[in-house]
């Protein structure tokens, strides 16, 4: 999709690097760096919910 805008990658030590990404339509993105054309994609709401649920520590378990 060429409208998608894609954020800076986000990169963990030895991990895979992940992209966020948004298009005009209200939809969010998410990808491996490199790998943008195999993404999983919801409404930018839930994108931002999931942001926040994981910064309010609801993903710690998985660490």
């Amino acid at each position: 999709m060429d409208d998608i805008t894609w954020e800076e990658p986000f990169c963990g030590e030895g991990a895979s690097c992940f992209r966020l990404g948004t298009d005009p339509d209200g939809n969010g993105y998410i990808a491996i760096a490199g790998a943008e054309d195999a993404y999983l994609t919801d409404s930018r709401e839930a994108l931002r919910t999931m942001i926040l649920d994981i910064k309010g520590g609801k993903a710690d378990h998985l660490l």
